[in-house]
């Protein structure tokens, strides 16, 4: 699983929307008046304007690693109710560097950030965990491919589909007016994506055993403990909805084939289950493929 905030432009977003009432009085406070104003920016302009921020941070040289600006959110409305995404984009560059640090000898991560000026950062980001112990960040992003562990939180009756032309991102940046037409988003309560992970996790363990499959399905599921059991959750492919046309955007079924491989497994026919899980690897492993090509 990615946090990365980097490379925004083709990647795609897991969110978690909070009830207002699921934040702290200050940043409950703080989030009623960002409500209130009707300022907020839609889902697709902010989705440029994040671009736009870290893309500055990491054309810095060294790359930046502290954003300042003011904090803005994700918004949803629904039932009457307002459900909050806090942009936490500071946060989720943090976390970005300790999960690069992690993955890369440090010869090679000191060729990208300066061991200082890392080491900095991950004493800011230990300091803010500190004072914020309750403020998961609720965003999670991928680049170039959907992870497949997302696919299991959703079915497919709630899926999103919009086909449109791409606006210029830098116009939407500037231009609340502006909208990103195309998009393909799934969107669920908490509850059922919490209950659609158990239930993955529990034919996994018990048809297939330890690994990284199981590894992946348990991080995602204590990423969703974190939160509220009132909030939404969405899978928003974000920019790679540019790298498909609307037959392929249209098709794409990898919830559903997510979800027949693993009833597949359950019933013991791992055969299928391959099959279809071979499907959607095949499917995102061309797509992650032109990010070498770039």
């Amino acid at each position: 699983m990615s946090s990365s905030a980097g490379a925004i432009g083709y990647a795609a977003h897991l969110r978690v929307y909070q009830p207002l009432g699921a934040f702290g009085p200050d940043e409950r406070a703080q989030w009623t008046a960002y409500v209130d104003s009707g300022d907020a920016p839609s889902r697709p302009v902010l989705m440029a304007r994040e671009h736009a921020v870290a893309l500055r941070a990491a054309l810095a040289v060294p790359p930046r690693l502290t954003v300042t600006g003011e904090e803005q959110a994700y918004l949803r409305h629904l039932d009457g109710l307002t459900y909050v995404c806090p942009w936490r984009l500071q946060e989720r560059i943090w976390e970005s560097l300790t999960d690069f640090r992690s993955r890369v000898p440090d010869e090679l991560s000191e060729a990208f950030i300066p061991a200082p000026t890392a080491e900095d950062a991950e004493m800011a980001y230990d300091s803010w965990i500190a004072a914020h112990p309750d403020e998961p960040v609720g965003i999670l992003t991928s680049t170039w491919q959907v992870p497949i562990t997302w696919f299991v939180l959703f079915e497919g009756e709630e899926r999103r589909l919009v086909l449109g032309d791409r606006r210029a991102a830098a116009q939407a940046a500037g231009n609340t007016q502006t909208r990103l037409d195309r998009a393909l988003v799934y969107l669920t309560a908490m509850s059922r994506a919490r209950r659609r992970s158990a239930k993955a996790r529990g034919v996994v363990r018990r048809m297939i055993g330890e690994g990284a499959a199981l590894e992946a399905l348990e991080e995602t599921g204590r990423w969703l403990e974190q939160f509220h059991p009132h909030s939404l959750v969405e899978l928003d492919y974000g920019g790679l909805v540019h790298l498909l046309d609307d037959e392929a955007l249209s098709a794409d079924a990898s919830v559903n084939d997510i979800s027949d491989a693993l009833e597949a497994l359950a019933r013991g026919d791992g055969e299928a289950a391959g099959e279809l899980y071979e499907r959607v690897a095949a499917r995102w492993r061309s797509l992650g493929a032109l990010e070498h090509a770039n």
